[in-house]
């Protein structure tokens, strides 16, 4: 047997305290060391019935052979006769299993050098298993990280035991991302790689308005109140349709809170994006009126209104049509992306001069009307597109530059 002392069994409870690896993992690591260690020293390829066994109360290893105990000795490798096992236990019988220490002399240098190969590498593995299993809990919820620096365009974020990578398409547009601030994130993806995990997070997806409201709407946590949908601009507007399944309670009241105390919490940790509160409905037509706000609307006629298709046509009145459209189409972008129909927006005067047959003759304005017809084909290519770029590739992550978006204008305020 080799003295090791009480020092080892130190080091594995204070690692089990500071990375979580337990104990049992480390001196489990330390026994196969001094196996593999053992049949290294002796020139031996296979030798199932050699094993390491660690007495924790006198702090002594050695490698033990587990024989068989036989009347006639035909493997001496794995059999012992009874005479020989007599010797070790006078208690054995035939067809007992005795075992034999076999460890070598001056086998600590060779064990020492050995375990520590297999102990630091069966440590890595353990970090990366219990960091893999932790954020694969973690994934599609929000958590919080601290902002460590800026490659490539790419926002370091550590989230506790590893640092996450918040690519530029998942950043919030402006957003200046200074190094030691917190910031709160939403777990996109956990990718295992040959070191630690590489963890995805997003400060921009949609589901972090939703955690929001979780955590600052009790009716929501406590299911009286529905999120049916969310759409959203990073860093300009969002909208979110919301239901009760109690009659006596406001859906969009209690998004809002007393004196808009709720609401208000959620933007400012938003920094002040402009939140629109729709109020669901299973009538497309109200739906859709709802989620066209905070503009007007004279009619909706549903066009086609079907699985694969749903197109419907919008009438608003002339001083509307600016506000429905919204900044560069925002506004109906995102009622497009909650509600899931496709919208075209025309003003009364447009509809007037279509069915008098002199819509190509229809004379504007001026150049912010000329801005207002929105295609909405664009749009919807525009948003199917977004929602299906969410896989990430490691390289493309690593040596992927993107050209900076540009600024984009203010949003149209309720």
């Amino acid at each position: 047997m080799i003295k090791i002392g009480t020092a080892l069994f130190e080091a594995c409870e204070e690692l089990e305290r500071e990375r979580g690896i337990s104990k049992d993992v480390l001196i489990a690591s330390l026994c196969d060391a001094m196996v593999a260690a053992y049949k290294k020293h002796m020139h031996v390829k296979e030798a199932a019935n050699i094993e390491a066994i660690l007495d924790e109360q006198t702090g002594e290893i050695g490698v033990f052979s587990t024989k068989l105990v036989v009347k006639e000795v035909e493997d001496p490798d794995i059999q012992i006769s009874l005479e020989e096992a007599k010797e070790i236990d006078d208690e054995v019988e035939l067809d007992d299993e005795v075992k034999i220490e076999v460890t070598p002399d001056q086998f600590g240098r060779i064990a020492a050098q050995s375990a520590k190969q297999v102990i630091t590498q069966r440590i890595r593995d353990a970090e990366r298993n219990n960091v893999l299993n932790e954020f694969l809990e973690k994934k599609g919820t929000l958590t919080t990280g601290i902002i460590q620096r800026v490659e490539n365009r790419n926002v370091i974020v550590n989230i506790g035991k590893t640092d996450a990578i918040m690519p530029q398409k998942e950043q919030i547009p402006r957003e200046y991302y200074k190094p030691g601030n917190r910031i709160r994130v939403f777990v996109l993806n956990v990718k295992e790689t040959n070191r630690l995990p590489q963890v995805i997070v997003s400060h921009a997806h949609a589901e972090i308005v939703r955690e929001l409201f979780e955590l600052e709407v009790p009716e929501i946590e406590d299911g009286i109140v529905e999120i049916k949908s969310i759409a959203r601009e990073a860093g300009f507007r969002t909208k979110i349709a919301v239901w009760s399944n109690d009659p006596e309670v406001d859906s969009v009241g209690a998004c809002i809170g007393p004196r808009g105390s709720r609401i208000q919490t959620i933007v400012g940790e938003l920094k002040n994006e402009k939140i629109d509160i729709v109020r669901w409905s299973p009538d497309p037509v109200e739906y859709i009126v709802n989620a066209i706000s905070p503009a007007r609307v004279v009619s909706v006629d549903i066009i086609t209104g079907d699985d694969e298709t749903k197109d419907a046509l919008v009438v608003v009145p002339d001083d509307q049509l600016s506000l429905a459209i919204g900044r560069e189409g925002q506004n109906v972008r995102l009622a497009h992306r909650l509600t899931g129909w496709k919208i075209d927006i025309k003003s009364v005067s447009q509809m007037e001069a279509e069915e008098s047959g002199s819509v190509s003759n229809y004379d504007y304005n001026d150049d912010e009307e000329k801005e207002r017809a929105v295609d909405s084909d664009e749009i919807q290519e525009e948003i199917e597109e977004e929602m299906n770029q969410q896989a990430y590739d490691e390289e493309d992550l690593q040596q992927e530059e993107t050209e900076p978006s540009n600024e984009a204008e203010e949003s149209v305020e309720e």
